[in-house]
């Protein structure tokens, strides 16, 4: 069965060392808009019976579903024997709770669109907080590729007698797992948020880790708050310069300039930054090839 893997407005080095990985073809797509803005989209490759991998990431999701879904169904009609959809950034899991009478909790409607244009889905990570895991909203097949292994790998490379910090109770879990792998002593931080952009933190005692350098490790940076107001605490604790690691880095409005004034930032490759230093695409290409054979 042939593998062609179709990258829809994302990442270009990260998709093509996808299609390396899989040794598969890179898929054509004709894209663009008519005078009065809707779009256009063709496929030009022949399509039946092969396995159709589409490579989106999912950050800025408004910009980009409606030609996703647009492209899962033209490889359906196109005859695809499989719709496999890669996003590094699942989008819409943070919206899994409704906070205020009318509110959408549009992590489910959104699962259920991209249940019902594909029939995979292989993502890095994604927000789980109040859902155990993806087919408590999704309908497909799913697999999560942990980053855990990847980020031990970099931090036993690069940090020299390293504390994994994480910077709220949720993050104990992966944190832990983390620090296991990089065989390094780990700390939890308590966060109380107080609004989109107010966060308090309460610190651990950390005077038996001054030798060590604070590696803070989080799932996602956006407004990067939580993460400067651990870093503040950090500082006042006459800790080293910290390392902050982040599976998603987001870094919405000037959040990355903030950070990186107080710490080494670093990010994995599944959004593309300046930050990248964590490589992504050798992990995902092994679980397209699983779920290939799953399907």
């Amino acid at each position: 069965m042939k593998t062609l893997v179709f990258n829809l407005e994302s990442d270009a080095a990260l998709a093509a060392q996808i299609t390396h990985g899989l040794q598969a073809e890179a898929g054509s797509l004709e894209m663009r808009h008519f005078p009065d803005g809707e779009s256009y989209l063709r496929v030009h490759d022949r399509c039946a019976d092969h396995s159709c991998i589409v490579f989106c990431n999912l950050f800025h999701p408004d910009e980009k579903i409606l030609r996703l879904l647009f492209l899962a169904d033209t490889l359906k009609e196109l005859g695809a024997r499989q719709r496999i959809l890669v996003t590094p950034y699942l989008a819409y899991m943070r919206q899994d709770k409704r906070f205020h009478e009318g509110e959408c909790v549009s992590s489910k409607p959104f699962a259920k669109l991209l249940s019902q244009a594909f029939d995979g889905l292989i993502t890095i990570d994604p927000h789980l907080h109040r859902y155990h895991s993806l087919s408590d909203i999704y309908s497909i097949n799913t697999q999560v590729v942990p980053a855990a292994p990847l980020i031990a790998k970099w931090i036993t490379q690069h940090i020299n007698q390293p504390v994994i910090i994480g910077p709220d109770s949720e993050s104990e879990q992966w944190v832990s797992q983390v620090a296991e792998m990089a065989k390094a002593p780990f700390q939890i931080l308590e966060k109380e948020r107080l609004g989109d952009y107010q966060v308090n933190i309460s610190t651990p005692e950390l005077s038996a880790y001054l030798e060590h350098t604070p590696v803070l490790v989080d799932d996602i940076i956006s407004s990067g708050r939580t993460i400067l107001r651990t870093l503040e605490h950090l500082e006042s604790a006459n800790m080293k310069r910290a390392t902050a690691i982040g599976v998603h880095g987001i870094f919405a409005g000037n959040a990355y300039e903030g950070l990186s004034n107080k710490a080494n930032v670093v990010t994995t490759d599944c959004i593309p930054h300046i930050s990248n230093r964590i490589e992504t695409a050798n992990a995902l290409s092994k679980a397209i090839r699983i779920m290939q054979h799953s399907l």
